[in-house]
């Protein structure tokens, strides 16, 4: 006799991720031979750079194909303590590798975070909209996600005022994201510098998602690194994945203070243990050989920037319905317009079906009134899949 699956109540209440059942059914719609042009990605449409697939290739005749320690190769980890310290304002106390846990990406950085740092009855400050993994997380670490919702006249940005409005007793962290994903949106100075003295003031855990920081184009985005007041509440997450075009290599860090960071190994050796050998190599070589690296990067976010306009100027009068996105490569659009209890699923969906555009719902984000479009891919294919979203925003309004 077949007996139907009840989830644990580790994760009956998780959500599957938006974005990737976008993918899914994008990759579902070609398959069947339509033509969708995906702009629900999230991730760089460039190569990973020649040189860092090349030090990949050394790495593994040379013998990178090993277990390595839980917490990543020392040279790598050494190599991300010197790229943070060159963040660090004069007199700072330099990183070292003893602070620094290398993970499968900055997805399981984050994650070993929460559960280093959170339990049941404490709560954790969500700037909202934010990637909506982080609420699963937080979730999985039976902690409580409170989400403190932006105005749109800020981009959608939270002021430390608001944060303040909304903690509790309970309240023990706040996780902060600049550039932001879902809104492209970048933290000025002013206002990390108030929402991190205002985290040092309570005591709280400041967990900070750096992973676009590279990726600005009005003006370099600030690291919580250059503004904390302390650093023995603050973990910082970042990774290759986005500016160095290196999604598929699944590494990501954390620094943190060694007792977290020793935490966050334990946590990691029961989960997934080393990241892969050869991909710490390829991070390596990412991280060292700077004056490459950068202008890898740099040609990159010259044409992030280049589609970032063009979409803008596609927008037309619907411009003043995004939020500028000063960072990251995603529009963050208002398409409340559109009706219905959830206008942006209802967006997404008739997009999909009557113009052949995939892009995610706002309800991902907790922000059902509006849809994130992504310009990681051409920038002639960016045009034109924003210019069918503005034919159908000004054909349902």
């Amino acid at each position: 006799m077949s007996r139907s699956f009840v989830p644990s109540p580790n994760i009956a209440r998780l959500k599957e991720s938006a974005t990737l059942a976008v993918a899914a059914k994008a990759r579902s719609l070609r398959a069947q031979g339509i033509p969708v042009i995906d702009l629900g990605a999230g991730e760089p449409d460039f190569d990973t750079p020649a040189f860092i697939r090349e030090a990949a290739a050394a790495a593994v005749e040379a013998g990178a194909t090993r277990y390595t320690a839980t917490e990543g190769i020392p040279a790598l980890r050494e190599a991300i303590a010197a790229d943070a310290n060159r963040l660090l304002p004069a007199g700072a106390t330099p990183f070292t590798a003893a602070e620094v846990v290398v993970s499968n990406g900055s997805k399981q950085s984050l994650f070993n975070a929460c559960m280093a740092c959170f339990g049941p009855g404490d709560e954790v400050l969500v700037p909202t909209p934010s990637w909506m993994s982080y609420y699963e997380m937080l979730e999985l670490a039976r902690a409580t996600a409170v989400p403190v919702f932006g105005h749109a006249e800020r981009g959608l940005k939270v002021t430390a005022e608001e944060l303040e409005a909304a903690a509790t007793p309970r309240t023990r962290g706040v996780m902060l994201n600049s550039p932001c994903n879902p809104t492209g949106a970048v933290y000025s100075r002013e206002e990390l510098e108030a929402i991190l003295a205002l985290a040092d003031r309570h005591g709280w855990w400041v967990i900070s998602d750096e992973i676009y920081l590279r990726i600005a184009y009005d003006a370099p985005a600030t690291s919580a690194l250059q503004l904390a007041p302390a650093r023995d509440r603050l973990i910082l997450v970042n990774g290759v994945a986005k500016a160095y075009a290196m999604t598929g290599w699944r590494i990501g860090w954390a620094i943190a203070p060694v007792a977290v960071a020793k935490a966050m190994t334990s946590v990691q050796s029961h989960t997934t243990s080393n990241p892969a050998a050869v991909s710490q190599h390829a991070a390596l070589a990412a991280l060292t050989r700077v004056d490459e690296a950068n202008a890898a990067i740099d040609t990159m976010v010259r044409a992030f920037h280049s589609r970032r306009d063009a979409v803008l100027d596609a927008l037309g009068t619907a411009r003043s319905l995004a939020v500028h996105p000063a960072g990251a490569f995603y529009l963050y659009l208002d398409v409340s317009s559109f009706g219905g209890e959830d206008p942006g699923a209802k967006f997404a969906a008739a997009l999909l079906d009557t113009h052949q555009v995939a892009v995610v719902p706002g309800s991902a984000f907790l922000t059902p009134h509006w849809i994130r479009a992504s310009y990681a891919t051409t920038e002639a294919i960016a045009v034109d899949g924003v210019q069918r979203i503005v034919r159908l925003l000004t054909a349902g309004a």
